[in-house]
Protein backbone atom coordinates (compact mmCIF):
# COMPACT_ATOMS: atom_id res chain seq x y z
CA UNK A 1 0.00 0.00 0.00
CA UNK A 2 1.31 3.46 -0.90
CA UNK A 3 0.35 6.85 0.46
CA UNK A 4 1.43 10.39 -0.27
CA UNK A 5 1.17 13.60 1.72
CA UNK A 6 2.62 17.05 1.29
CA UNK A 7 3.85 16.93 4.90
CA UNK A 8 4.54 13.79 6.89
CA UNK A 9 5.15 14.05 10.64
CA UNK A 10 6.71 11.11 12.45
CA UNK A 11 5.59 11.04 16.08
CA UNK A 12 2.39 12.34 17.66
CA UNK A 13 3.94 13.28 20.95
CA UNK A 14 4.44 16.81 22.24
CA UNK A 15 6.58 17.91 19.30
CA UNK A 16 4.60 16.37 16.46
CA UNK A 17 1.15 17.49 17.57
CA UNK A 18 2.29 20.99 18.58
CA UNK A 19 4.03 21.60 15.26
CA UNK A 20 1.07 20.33 13.23
CA UNK A 21 -1.45 22.36 15.24
CA UNK A 22 0.59 25.54 14.81
CA UNK A 23 1.13 24.90 11.12
CA UNK A 24 -2.60 24.39 10.48
CA UNK A 25 -3.39 27.64 12.26
CA UNK A 26 -0.88 29.55 10.15
CA UNK A 27 -1.63 27.77 6.87
CA UNK A 28 -5.20 26.38 6.86
CA UNK A 29 -4.69 25.48 3.19
CA UNK A 30 -2.64 22.50 4.38
CA UNK A 31 -5.73 20.76 5.75
CA UNK A 32 -5.96 17.29 4.28
CA UNK A 33 -2.29 17.38 3.25
CA UNK A 34 -0.66 16.44 6.56
CA UNK A 35 -0.12 12.88 7.76
CA UNK A 36 0.82 12.13 11.38
CA UNK A 37 2.34 8.69 11.97
CA UNK A 38 2.31 7.16 15.45
CA UNK A 39 1.26 3.70 16.69
CA UNK A 40 0.34 4.80 20.23
CA UNK A 41 -3.21 4.54 21.59
CA UNK A 42 -2.58 6.97 24.44
CA UNK A 43 -0.83 10.32 24.79
CA UNK A 44 0.77 11.15 28.14
CA UNK A 45 1.61 14.37 29.95
CA UNK A 46 4.80 12.98 31.42
CA UNK A 47 5.98 15.95 33.55
CA UNK A 48 3.32 15.09 36.15
CA UNK A 49 4.71 11.58 36.67
CA UNK A 50 7.05 12.98 39.33
CA UNK A 51 4.02 13.93 41.40
CA UNK A 52 2.22 10.69 40.53
CA UNK A 53 5.17 8.74 41.89
CA UNK A 54 5.00 10.80 45.09
CA UNK A 55 1.28 10.14 45.58
CA UNK A 56 0.31 13.75 44.90
CA UNK A 57 -1.48 13.28 41.55
CA UNK A 58 -3.60 10.46 40.09
CA UNK A 59 -1.86 8.92 37.10
CA UNK A 60 -5.11 8.67 35.12
CA UNK A 61 -5.11 12.47 34.79
CA UNK A 62 -1.88 12.29 32.76
CA UNK A 63 -3.32 10.19 29.90
CA UNK A 64 -5.71 10.97 27.07
CA UNK A 65 -6.68 8.98 23.96
CA UNK A 66 -4.42 9.86 21.06
CA UNK A 67 -7.41 10.06 18.72
CA UNK A 68 -8.80 12.98 20.74
CA UNK A 69 -5.63 15.05 20.24
CA UNK A 70 -4.89 14.74 16.52
CA UNK A 71 -5.39 18.26 15.12
CA UNK A 72 -8.39 18.71 12.87
CA UNK A 73 -7.16 18.81 9.30
CA UNK A 74 -4.44 16.20 9.80
CA UNK A 75 -4.74 12.48 9.10
CA UNK A 76 -3.40 9.90 11.54
CA UNK A 77 -1.76 6.64 10.49
CA UNK A 78 -1.52 4.31 13.48
CA UNK A 79 1.61 2.47 12.38
CA UNK A 80 5.28 2.56 13.35
CA UNK A 81 8.03 3.80 11.04
CA UNK A 82 10.68 1.27 10.08
CA UNK A 83 13.01 2.92 7.55
CA UNK A 84 13.67 6.32 5.99
CA UNK A 85 14.58 6.86 2.34
CA UNK A 86 15.20 10.62 2.24
CA UNK A 87 16.85 10.55 -1.19
CA UNK A 88 13.49 9.36 -2.56
CA UNK A 89 11.44 11.52 -0.15
CA UNK A 90 9.74 8.51 1.33
CA UNK A 91 9.62 6.22 4.34
CA UNK A 92 8.34 2.72 5.04
CA UNK A 93 6.31 1.60 8.05
CA UNK A 94 6.51 -1.69 9.90
CA UNK A 95 3.28 -2.71 8.19
CA UNK A 96 4.92 -2.20 4.80
CA UNK A 97 3.16 1.05 3.91
CA UNK A 98 5.31 3.20 1.65
CA UNK A 99 4.71 6.89 2.28
CA UNK A 100 5.93 9.64 -0.02
CA UNK A 101 6.26 13.22 1.16
CA UNK A 102 7.32 16.65 0.03
CA UNK A 103 8.36 17.68 3.52
CA UNK A 104 9.13 15.69 6.67
CA UNK A 105 9.14 16.54 10.38
CA UNK A 106 10.62 13.95 12.72
CA UNK A 107 9.47 14.10 16.34
CA UNK A 108 10.00 10.47 17.30
CA UNK A 109 10.90 10.85 20.96
CA UNK A 110 13.45 8.87 22.96
CA UNK A 111 13.68 5.20 23.86
CA UNK A 112 13.85 3.74 27.37
CA UNK A 113 16.45 0.97 27.38
CA UNK A 114 15.43 -1.10 30.40
CA UNK A 115 17.45 -4.08 29.20
CA UNK A 116 20.69 -2.06 29.23
CA UNK A 117 20.90 -2.76 32.98
CA UNK A 118 20.99 -6.54 33.54
CA UNK A 119 18.23 -7.62 35.91
CA UNK A 120 16.24 -4.38 35.72
CA UNK A 121 13.48 -5.45 33.35
CA UNK A 122 12.84 -8.58 35.40
CA UNK A 123 12.47 -6.76 38.71
CA UNK A 124 10.98 -3.36 37.87
CA UNK A 125 7.79 -2.83 39.84
CA UNK A 126 8.67 -5.30 42.61
CA UNK A 127 11.36 -5.98 45.22
CA UNK A 128 11.43 -2.28 46.06
CA UNK A 129 12.54 -1.41 42.50
CA UNK A 130 10.54 1.39 40.91
CA UNK A 131 10.65 4.09 38.26
CA UNK A 132 8.66 7.19 37.33
CA UNK A 133 9.74 6.91 33.72
CA UNK A 134 6.76 5.04 32.29
CA UNK A 135 3.00 5.07 32.77
CA UNK A 136 3.14 1.34 33.54
CA UNK A 137 5.77 1.64 36.30
CA UNK A 138 5.04 5.01 37.93
CA UNK A 139 2.55 3.54 40.41
CA UNK A 140 5.32 1.29 41.73
CA UNK A 141 7.19 4.38 42.93
CA UNK A 142 4.34 5.48 45.17
CA UNK A 143 4.02 1.91 46.44
CA UNK A 144 7.71 1.80 47.31
CA UNK A 145 7.70 5.21 49.00
CA UNK A 146 4.59 4.73 51.15
CA UNK A 147 5.62 1.20 52.17
CA UNK A 148 9.18 2.20 53.05
CA UNK A 149 9.86 1.52 56.74
CA UNK A 150 13.44 2.69 56.88
CA UNK A 151 16.76 1.47 55.53
CA UNK A 152 18.56 2.40 52.33
CA UNK A 153 16.74 4.33 49.57
CA UNK A 154 18.72 4.77 46.36
CA UNK A 155 17.96 7.07 43.43
CA UNK A 156 19.90 6.64 40.18
CA UNK A 157 20.76 8.70 37.14
CA UNK A 158 22.48 7.21 34.06
CA UNK A 159 25.23 8.67 31.88
CA UNK A 160 23.06 8.66 28.75
CA UNK A 161 20.92 11.59 27.62
CA UNK A 162 17.51 11.33 29.28
CA UNK A 163 14.22 13.15 29.10
CA UNK A 164 13.81 15.70 31.87
CA UNK A 165 17.28 15.66 33.35
CA UNK A 166 16.06 16.85 36.74
CA UNK A 167 13.46 14.12 37.27
CA UNK A 168 15.81 11.55 38.87
CA UNK A 169 16.48 13.89 41.78
CA UNK A 170 13.00 15.43 42.03
CA UNK A 171 11.42 12.18 43.19
CA UNK A 172 14.25 11.78 45.70
CA UNK A 173 13.41 15.08 47.38
CA UNK A 174 9.73 14.18 47.56
CA UNK A 175 10.48 10.74 48.97
CA UNK A 176 12.80 12.21 51.61
CA UNK A 177 10.09 14.64 52.71
CA UNK A 178 7.54 11.82 52.87
CA UNK A 179 9.92 9.74 54.99
CA UNK A 180 10.41 12.72 57.33
CA UNK A 181 6.67 13.32 57.72
CA UNK A 182 6.00 9.66 58.45
CA UNK A 183 8.70 9.14 61.04
CA UNK A 184 11.10 6.87 59.16
CA UNK A 185 13.71 9.39 58.01
CA UNK A 186 16.03 9.04 61.01
CA UNK A 187 16.41 5.31 60.40
CA UNK A 188 16.99 5.84 56.68
CA UNK A 189 19.87 6.55 54.34
CA UNK A 190 18.88 8.45 51.19
CA UNK A 191 21.53 8.31 48.47
CA UNK A 192 21.78 9.84 45.01
CA UNK A 193 23.81 7.67 42.64
CA UNK A 194 24.41 9.86 39.62
CA UNK A 195 26.66 9.36 36.61
CA UNK A 196 27.02 13.13 36.32
CA UNK A 197 29.84 15.12 37.99
CA UNK A 198 27.48 17.53 39.75
CA UNK A 199 23.87 18.08 40.82
CA UNK A 200 22.98 20.31 37.86
CA UNK A 201 24.76 21.72 34.82
CA UNK A 202 23.75 25.35 35.43
CA UNK A 203 25.69 26.90 38.36
CA UNK A 204 22.88 29.30 39.32
CA UNK A 205 20.54 26.42 40.12
CA UNK A 206 23.17 23.93 41.23
CA UNK A 207 24.08 26.17 44.15
CA UNK A 208 20.53 25.93 45.51
CA UNK A 209 20.32 22.18 44.86
CA UNK A 210 23.54 21.63 46.81
CA UNK A 211 21.89 23.42 49.72
CA UNK A 212 18.79 21.25 49.37
CA UNK A 213 20.92 18.09 49.46
CA UNK A 214 22.73 19.27 52.59
CA UNK A 215 19.50 20.24 54.32
CA UNK A 216 17.88 16.92 53.54
CA UNK A 217 21.00 14.94 54.57
CA UNK A 218 21.20 13.18 51.22
CA UNK A 219 24.41 11.30 50.42
CA UNK A 220 25.66 12.01 46.90
CA UNK A 221 27.80 9.71 44.74
CA UNK A 222 28.94 11.45 41.56
CA UNK A 223 30.19 9.71 38.38
CA UNK A 224 28.52 6.57 39.68
CA UNK A 225 26.37 4.50 37.32
CA UNK A 226 24.00 1.60 37.93
CA UNK A 227 25.23 -1.37 35.87
CA UNK A 228 23.31 -4.34 37.30
CA UNK A 229 20.51 -5.07 39.72
CA UNK A 230 19.54 -8.17 41.68
CA UNK A 231 15.95 -7.53 42.67
CA UNK A 232 15.20 -10.65 44.76
CA UNK A 233 18.30 -10.07 46.91
CA UNK A 234 17.94 -6.27 46.79
CA UNK A 235 21.50 -5.63 45.68
CA UNK A 236 22.55 -3.02 43.12
CA UNK A 237 25.92 -2.95 41.36
CA UNK A 238 27.47 0.39 40.46
CA UNK A 239 30.52 1.46 38.51
CA UNK A 240 32.70 4.44 39.23
CA UNK A 241 33.04 6.10 35.82
CA UNK A 242 36.51 7.46 36.61
CA UNK A 243 38.19 4.36 38.04
CA UNK A 244 35.92 1.75 36.36
CA UNK A 245 35.80 -0.02 39.71
CA UNK A 246 32.52 -1.73 40.63
CA UNK A 247 30.86 -2.02 44.01
CA UNK A 248 27.59 -3.34 45.38
CA UNK A 249 25.02 -1.65 47.58
CA UNK A 250 22.14 -3.26 49.42
CA UNK A 251 18.86 -1.36 49.21
CA UNK A 252 15.38 -1.39 50.65
CA UNK A 253 14.04 0.69 47.76
CA UNK A 254 15.64 1.98 44.57
CA UNK A 255 14.21 4.42 42.06
CA UNK A 256 15.84 3.70 38.71
CA UNK A 257 16.12 6.09 35.80
CA UNK A 258 16.76 3.71 32.90
CA UNK A 259 19.43 4.43 30.29
CA UNK A 260 17.92 6.04 27.22
CA UNK A 261 18.88 6.50 23.60
CA UNK A 262 17.62 7.00 20.05
CA UNK A 263 14.60 5.04 18.88
CA UNK A 264 15.51 1.81 17.09
CA UNK A 265 14.04 3.04 13.81
CA UNK A 266 16.38 6.05 13.87
CA UNK A 267 19.59 4.17 14.62
CA UNK A 268 21.69 3.80 11.47
CA UNK A 269 19.13 5.88 9.59
CA UNK A 270 20.33 8.15 6.75
CA UNK A 271 18.75 11.11 8.55
CA UNK A 272 20.61 10.46 11.83
CA UNK A 273 24.11 11.23 13.04
CA UNK A 274 26.62 8.61 14.15
CA UNK A 275 24.97 8.43 17.58
CA UNK A 276 21.50 7.80 16.18
CA UNK A 277 19.94 11.22 16.81
CA UNK A 278 18.33 13.11 13.92
CA UNK A 279 20.99 15.44 12.53
CA UNK A 280 19.73 19.02 12.41
CA UNK A 281 21.12 22.52 12.62
CA UNK A 282 20.92 23.57 16.26
CA UNK A 283 19.47 26.97 15.40
CA UNK A 284 17.13 26.41 12.44
CA UNK A 285 16.22 22.75 13.27
CA UNK A 286 16.56 21.99 9.56
CA UNK A 287 18.38 18.83 8.54
CA UNK A 288 22.01 19.38 7.63
CA UNK A 289 21.78 17.33 4.40
CA UNK A 290 18.12 16.96 3.48
CA UNK A 291 16.70 20.47 3.35
CA UNK A 292 13.04 19.34 3.32
CA UNK A 293 13.51 17.52 6.63
CA UNK A 294 13.19 19.02 10.11
CA UNK A 295 13.30 17.53 13.60
CA UNK A 296 12.45 18.65 17.11
CA UNK A 297 12.20 17.25 20.58
CA UNK A 298 13.95 14.30 22.17
CA UNK A 299 14.87 12.52 18.91
CA UNK A 300 17.03 15.41 17.67
CA UNK A 301 20.73 15.93 18.29
CA UNK A 302 20.16 19.42 19.67
CA UNK A 303 22.64 20.02 22.53
CA UNK A 304 20.05 20.97 25.12
CA UNK A 305 18.01 19.22 27.80
CA UNK A 306 15.22 17.04 26.45
CA UNK A 307 12.08 18.59 27.92
CA UNK A 308 8.57 19.57 26.90
CA UNK A 309 9.46 23.19 27.58
CA UNK A 310 12.23 22.96 24.99
CA UNK A 311 9.72 21.62 22.48
CA UNK A 312 7.43 24.58 23.17
CA UNK A 313 10.21 26.88 21.90
CA UNK A 314 11.38 24.57 19.12
CA UNK A 315 8.00 24.03 17.46
CA UNK A 316 7.49 27.66 16.30
CA UNK A 317 10.99 27.64 14.78
CA UNK A 318 10.25 24.46 12.82
CA UNK A 319 6.90 25.85 11.66
CA UNK A 320 8.29 29.22 10.57
CA UNK A 321 11.21 27.71 8.70
CA UNK A 322 9.09 25.02 7.07
CA UNK A 323 6.70 27.66 5.78
CA UNK A 324 9.66 29.64 4.38
CA UNK A 325 10.84 26.60 2.44
CA UNK A 326 7.33 25.77 1.22
CA UNK A 327 7.05 29.31 -0.07
CA UNK A 328 10.55 29.21 -1.59
CA UNK A 329 11.88 31.85 0.76
CA UNK A 330 15.24 31.11 2.36
CA UNK A 331 15.57 34.51 4.00
CA UNK A 332 15.14 35.51 7.64
CA UNK A 333 15.05 32.02 9.10
CA UNK A 334 13.80 31.68 12.66
CA UNK A 335 16.37 30.54 15.20
CA UNK A 336 16.18 28.49 18.39
CA UNK A 337 18.52 29.59 21.18
CA UNK A 338 18.54 26.32 23.09
CA UNK A 339 15.93 27.39 25.62
CA UNK A 340 14.77 24.68 27.96
CA UNK A 341 13.15 24.56 31.35
CA UNK A 342 13.38 22.12 34.22
CA UNK A 343 10.91 22.66 37.07
CA UNK A 344 13.00 21.18 39.90
CA UNK A 345 10.59 19.96 42.56
CA UNK A 346 12.33 20.01 45.95
CA UNK A 347 9.32 19.11 48.12
CA UNK A 348 5.54 18.80 48.16
CA UNK A 349 5.24 22.61 48.20
CA UNK A 350 8.52 23.87 46.79
CA UNK A 351 10.15 24.14 43.39
CA UNK A 352 13.08 25.80 41.61
CA UNK A 353 12.03 26.92 38.13
CA UNK A 354 15.24 26.47 36.15
CA UNK A 355 15.19 28.05 32.68
CA UNK A 356 18.30 28.39 30.54
CA UNK A 357 19.71 28.35 26.99
CA UNK A 358 22.46 26.61 25.03
CA UNK A 359 25.12 28.57 26.86
CA UNK A 360 23.70 27.56 30.25
CA UNK A 361 22.72 31.19 30.81
CA UNK A 362 19.48 31.69 32.80
CA UNK A 363 16.51 32.59 30.57
CA UNK A 364 13.90 33.14 33.23
CA UNK A 365 10.26 34.02 32.53
CA UNK A 366 9.12 35.42 35.88
CA UNK A 367 10.14 38.72 37.57
CA UNK A 368 11.56 36.87 40.58
CA UNK A 369 14.72 35.01 41.51
CA UNK A 370 13.86 31.59 40.11
CA UNK A 371 16.91 29.96 41.69
CA UNK A 372 15.07 30.02 45.02
CA UNK A 373 12.64 27.33 46.20
CA UNK A 374 9.10 28.67 45.93
CA UNK A 375 5.56 27.50 46.61
CA UNK A 376 4.31 29.70 43.76
CA UNK A 377 6.46 27.85 41.21
CA UNK A 378 5.24 24.49 42.57
CA UNK A 379 1.66 25.64 41.98
CA UNK A 380 2.61 26.66 38.43
CA UNK A 381 3.99 23.18 37.74
CA UNK A 382 1.16 21.21 39.32
CA UNK A 383 -1.86 23.25 38.24
CA UNK A 384 -0.95 25.71 35.49
CA UNK A 385 1.48 23.89 33.21
CA UNK A 386 -0.83 20.89 32.53
CA UNK A 387 -3.57 23.28 31.34
CA UNK A 388 -1.01 25.14 29.25
CA UNK A 389 -0.04 21.82 27.68
CA UNK A 390 -3.44 20.28 26.91
CA UNK A 391 -5.28 23.49 26.00
CA UNK A 392 -2.41 25.61 24.70
CA UNK A 393 0.54 23.75 23.21
CA UNK A 394 -1.33 20.81 21.70
CA UNK A 395 -3.87 23.16 20.12
CA UNK A 396 -1.20 25.29 18.49
CA UNK A 397 -1.97 28.36 20.57
CA UNK A 398 1.61 28.76 21.83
Amino acid sequence: MNRKAKLVVVGAGSGGITAVAQLLRKRPSLKGNILLIDPAEQHYYQPLWTLVGAGDVKKETTARPMASLIPEGADWLQESVQTFEPDQNRLVTGAGTVIEYDYLIVAGGIQLNWSAVPGLRETIGKNGVCSNYSFDTVSSTWEAIRNFKGGVALFTMPSTPIKCGGAPQKIMYLAEEYFEKHGVRNQSSVQFMTALPNMFAVPRYEKTLNEVVRRKRIETHFKTELVEIDGPNRVATFENLDTKERFTQKFDMIHVTPPMGPMDFLKNSPISDDSGWVDVDKKTLQHDRFKNVFALGDCSNLPTSKTGAAIRKQAPVVVENLILIMEHNEQDKAEYDGYTSCPLVTGYNSLIMAEFDYEKHPAESFPIDQSKERLSMFIVKKHFLPVLYWDGMLKGLM
